[in-house]
C-alpha cells in the first residue's frame, strides 16, 4: 500500500520538476512546454520510486534505462536529472544555448543521465526494445522504460517494435503512450486519429493499462502492475493534459512549442508554487 507520506514526496518532486522546467524555458525565452509538462507526474514516479538508479554512478551497468522517445520533453527530463543530484541545478539555465549540455532534444553524448540519444520521432521505441532484449540476453534483471508521444504512434516504426518486442517476450520493457490528444500542429483526433491505443497495445499481445497521468499513485500502482507481468511487455497509456501544471500553457492550443516571456514566467511558478504549500500541507 502506497503511503500518504510517499505520494506527497512524488507530488512534490512533481511540482518542483515542473518549476525547475519552467526557470529554464522563462530563462531561454521559449521551448517545447506543452509536451514536457505533461510526462512530469510520471517522471516523478520513476525517478523518486520506481527506477534503481545511482547520481553517482550514471553509468552503472545494472540500473535502469529511460528512452524518452518523444524527445522534445528533454527540459523535464534534465530538471529530474538535476533535483537528483546528476549536475548542479544552476545549469538548467543553459538550456540549448551554445555551448550547453543540455540541448532542446535528448542527446546521451552530452548530458549526464540521459541513457539513450533521440532521433526521429518513432525511432526510440526500435531503441528501447534494442535495450531491453540486450539486458535480457545479458540476464540482467534491470528495466527499461519507454516513453512516447500519442501523435508519435502514428509512426510505423513504433508498431515494428511493438510486434518484435511481444515476440520475444520483453518482460523488462515498460512503455509509458503520453497520451495529450495534441501533437505540433493540432489535435491527434484531427490529423490521425489513434483510436483507442490501449486496445491496439492489446492486440499486438501487450499487457496494457490507461491511468490518469497526473496522479502519482494511480501511475506507481500500475507501473507495480506492469513489473509483475511475465512474458510480454507491458504499456501504460498516460491521460495527460498538455502543458499540465500552467493553466495558461494547458489553454493554449498552439502549446507544442511557445515563446515563454519573464512575466509568463514568473505567473507559472507562483502558480506552482501555491500547488506546492497545498501538497506540503496535506
Amino acid at each position: 500500500m502506497l503511503s500518504k507520506e510517499k505520494i506527497r514526496e512524488m507530488e512534490t518532486l512533481a511540482l518542483n520538476i515542473r518549476m525547475e522546467t519552467m526557470k529554464a524555458f522563462g530563462n531561454l525565452g521559449f521551448g517545447h512546454v506543452g509536451g514536457a509538462l505533461s510526462i512530469v507526474d510520471t517522471l516523478a514516479v520513476l525517478y523518486g520510486v520506481e527506477m534503481n538508479i545511482d547520481p553517482k554512478n550514471p553509468d552503472w551497468e545494472d540500473r535502469d534505462w529511460l528512452i524518452c522517445s518523444k524527445g522534445h520533453a528533454g527540459p523535464a527530463i534534465y530538471s529530474s536529472l538535476a533535483l537528483k543530484g546528476y549536475f548542479p541545478l544552476e545549469e538548467l539555465q543553459t538550456l540549448n544555448k551554445p555551448g550547453t549540455k543540455l540541448p532542446s532534444h535528448c542527446d546521451k553524448n552530452l548530458t549526464i543521465g540521459i541513457d539513450m540519444t533521440t532521433g526521429s520521432l518513432g525511432q526510440g521505441a526500435s531503441l528501447a526494445v534494442g535495450v531491453a532484449l540486450g539486458h535480457k540476453l545479458d540476464q540482467r534483471s534491470n528495466y527499461t522504460y519507454l516513453i512516447l508521444g500519442d501523435g508519435e504512434c502514428q509512426e510505423g516504426q513504433v508498431w515494428e517494435a511493438v510486434l518484435y518486442a511481444a515476440q520475444v517476450k520483453l518482460d523488462n520493457l515498460i512503455t509509458f503512450v503520453d497520451h495529450n490528444k495534441k501533437q505540433l500542429d493540432g489535435y491527434v483526433k484531427d490529423i490521425n486519429d489513434m483510436g483507442e491505443i490501449k486496445g491496439k497495445f492489446e492486440s499486438f499481445d501487450w499487457y496494457a493499462q490507461e491511468v490518469d497521468g497526473s496522479n502519482v499513485a494511480e501511475i506507481f500502482e500500475a507501473v507495480e502492475k506492469a513489473k509483475a507481468q511475465k512474458g510480454k511487455p507491458s504499456v501504460i497509456v498516460l491521460n495527460t493534459v498538455k502543458g499540465q501544471g500552467w493553466s495558461f500553457a494547458e489553454n493554449t492550443v498552439s502549446n507544442h512549442h511557445m515563446t515563454v516571456s519573464p512575466e509568463q514566467m514568473e505567473e507559472a511558478l507562483q502558480e506552482l508554487e501555491q500547488k506546492l504549500k497545498k501538497v506540503v500541507q496535506s
